[in-house]
């Protein structure tokens, strides 16, 4: 049993580097409740085989002590298992949310270096959006291709800019 759990540990392991998913939260979620169970059903076993192994009687021969210590110790694995089962399932959970949140991260700086892009942008075009009648070059013949060609080459030098520093 302890086996298949590890089996299905691994693979779900595999599967919340590659794509961590709302499912494989309620997935791990499972297996822990799973894990605490099967560590509740085991813990008095292990205080009743320790007894078993301690008490004094006829009824209790020295091959049987020495099948119960062996049972005792293999209690003693199935439970260290089940911790370590646990444990791996609670750091799995810590893994998740940093995936998560890295992903988060990406989605963040993208959209950060594109609000920086279109913020002088916005600012340029709100300015000549205001229409006052003393702008000398609302005049010019160039005026609208100047304006239009200084806001691509903002914005083009920015991206390079970004470009460079790997924000990008």
């Amino acid at each position: 049993m302890l086996e298949h759990f590890g089996d299905k540990i691994e693979y779900l392991e595999e599967g919340l580097v590659l794509h961590p998913r709302p499912e494989t939260l309620k997935t791990i979620q499972k297996y822990k409740r799973d894990m605490i169970t099967l560590r509740k059903s085991i813990w008095p076993l292990r205080e009743l085989i320790n007894g078993l192994q301690r008490v004094e009687s006829d009824l209790i021969k020295e091959t049987t002590r020495v099948y119960l210590r062996d049972v005792y110790d293999h209690t003693i694995q199935v439970i260290d298992t089940v911790e370590d089962f646990r444990d791996i399932l609670s750091s799995m959970v810590d893994i998740y949310l940093s995936s998560i949140s890295f992903r988060m991260n990406e989605v963040m700086e993208v959209l950060t270096v594109i609000a920086t892009i279109f913020i002088p942008l916005t600012f340029i075009s709100g300015v000549y959006g205001m229409n006052f009648k003393y702008m000398p070059e609302l005049n010019w013949r160039w005026g609208y291709p100047t304006v239009m060609f200084a806001m691509i080459l903002l914005a083009v030098s920015m991206f390079i800019y970004f470009k460079k520093r790997k924000w990008v």
